[in-house]
């Protein structure tokens, strides 16, 4: 089978003009960036908002393994089978980052013959939303060194500033820095470091934000740093919000791009599921719903940090109902789970199956406490046995969930017919009634034991003396009503990456408690996860290359 790169290049893409008449947008509603890729203007939410919602579709995962389960290939096969059922649907996914693309994961625009294009576009620099938010986030960190040096009006402690710089790119390097060393005019010395801009605030706020006005108001709430006596600095502080808001105003408009089989996509906002909320922007979803009578997202990583976020943070704030989750999985991948080398996946292995299959239950469950119907998407390969893919089902009915095999990698659309078609029956045989896991009111430690508990089934938890300080100091400035965003590994229910399947008897470790409140959350850290990634021994850039002809080699 040719590369994903080479299905993408041989894509027959229409303009996006075309594109955007089949969700009603005139050419006035659009900002081209070139003849494939627009941005929509914010004007028209005003003209559709008062339209009914269609359907939200959310699809999930269980915990990825090296074996590949394929999100994101399969929410936008998925909306491909939909529009050739003849259902008026389109996709919300997020933007990819420049770090993982050129470190180990790859891109974030689905494969095989269920990708969004322009392939190349999307995960390179796109239409510079990265960029500006980098800047804006930049801009603030800039600000507080030179409020420092030009005498410290604010009374800002430099031992007490919480606001990292950030960079779209993986470099382990930059975690933890020293900045201000030179002469006396090159800025006050302290300890800084930089975090990846998909673990930025401000990509949070993007991404939670309703509109410009509203994303200008949650950048002042930034806490940025305290005072010598403990007070709390915020980018209002700093006049900062306006000028952050202005590098912004097209980044916060949705962009609009096609499938392999022109179903419109929504590509907008990136926030990493295991060190942020892990959502594409409400902007985008909420205007996706009134253009569309099935709106397809996707949410990162597997159910207990993507769908988890999506449920607690994203819908709570934007007042989103999900009407349905589909979890991903692939006979592969739940046998990784149930203990076998990646060498061995492909022969029959029931044993482990039954092993591994504990993670795709235990996620099935976790949707369930959310009140939100599911169905599970097996993502078929070649290796699959009948007895594999009986077992599943069987293991499955058991929870009142149904199963459909998924072939869009291969087939495109056509592969996703019988995923379509069981999503369709389940939406109108099973009702919504979604809910949240906990209440903003509860203290900021029953919120962490909740989703610890509940939904990666630990038996207890603990945080560190650095943690469980800042939870009191953020509780008496009146932060404790916020959510939380658990910033854990993807690879395990549990904070250790090594414990597969369904982990039981152990203990989260809460080591640092970070205030976003712009965003409006608290980021509970656990393990020994990094909010700046570094690239692995050989970096996915070293297989990549662009000729003469301008046309690029190696990027997946």
């Amino acid at each position: 089978m040719k590369t994903d790169i080479q299905i993408a290049q041989e894509a027959q893409m229409k303009p996006i003009g075309e594109i955007a008449s089949m969700i009603g947008l005139t050419e006035d509603d659009l900002e081209y960036y070139g003849k494939y890729k627009a941005k929509i203007s914010l004007d028209v939410w005003q003209r559709v908002k008062n339209r009914q919602d269609g359907k939200l579709i959310l699809v999930t995962a269980i915990n990825p393994t090296p074996a590949g389960e394929g999100k994101t290939t399969t929410t936008v096969g998925l909306g491909q089978a939909m529009v050739k059922l003849g259902k008026k649907s389109m996709i919300a996914l997020r933007e990819p980052s420049l770090g993982p693309c050129f470190g180990i994961k790859g891109g974030a625009a689905g494969g095989g013959y269920a990708q969004a294009v322009p392939m190349e576009d999307i995960n390179l620099h796109f239409t510079g939303d990265f960029h500006a938010i980098t800047s804006a986030h930049n801009l603030l960190a800039a600000m507080i060194d030179n409020s420092i040096q030009q005498g410290n009006p604010l009374n800002i402690d430099p031992r007490q500033v919480v606001f990292r710089r950030v960079m779209d790119m993986n470099d382990r390097a930059l975690r933890n820095i020293v900045i201000g060393l030179g002469g006396k005019m090159d800025g006050v010395p302290r300890q800084n470091g930089f975090d990846i801009t998909v673990a930025s605030e401000v990509m949070a706020i993007l991404c939670l934000a309703d509109d410009l006005m509203d994303l200008k108001e949650r950048f002042a709430r930034i806490v940025v740093a305290y005072t010598y006596d403990g007070q709390p600095v915020t980018a209002r502080d700093l006049e900062a919000q306006g000028a952050m808001a202005l590098l912004m105003k097209d980044a916060i408009k949705p962009n609009l791009v096609q499938t392999l089989e022109n179903t419109p996509v929504f590509i907008h906002g990136g926030p990493f599921a295991n060190i942020a909320h892990g959502c594409n922007s409400v902007v985008a979803t909420k205007l996706g719903l009134k253009l569309t009578d099935y709106l397809i997202t996707e949410a990162g990583f597997g159910a207990d940090l993507g769908a988890e976020k999506f449920f607690n943070l994203k819908c709570r704030y934007a007042g989103l109902k999900p009407d349905l989750t589909v979890i991903v999985a692939t006979v592969r991948a739940l046998k990784s789970n149930g203990g076998v080398s990646k060498d061995n996946l492909g022969q029959e292995n029931l044993e482990a199956l039954a092993h591994g299959i504990a993670n795709l239950e235990k996620h099935i469950e976790n949707v369930a406490k959310f009140g939100v119907p599911a169905v599970v998407a097996i993502n078929r390969f070649p290796t699959d046995t009948g007895a594999e893919l009986n077992f599943v089902r069987e293991r499955c009915a058991k929870l009142g969930v149904q199963v459909a095999l998924s072939e869009v990698f291969t087939q495109g659309g056509e592969g996703g017919i019988e995923l379509a078609k069981t999503v369709l029956q389940t939406l109108e045989s099973k009702e919504s009634h979604f809910k949240v896991l906990y209440q903003n009111e509860d203290p900021i430690a029953v919120k962490i034991e909740k989703i610890c508990k509940e939904i990666y089934g630990a038996d207890s938890v603990s945080l560190s003396k650095e943690a469980e300080t800042a939870m009191k100091k953020y509780e008496e400035l009146g932060y404790g009503q916020l959510p939380v965003c658990m910033a854990k590994t993807q690879y395990s229910l549990s904070d250790d990456p090594s414990k597969l399947g369904r982990p039981s008897g152990f203990s989260i470790t809460v080591r640092e408690l970070r205030l976003s409140a712009g965003a409006g959350f608290l980021v509970a850290i656990t393990g020994a996860i990094m909010t700046m990634p570094g690239l692995p021994k050989r970096p996915a850039a070293m297989n990549m290359d662009i000729d003469a002809e301008g046309k690029i080699k190696g990027l997946f």
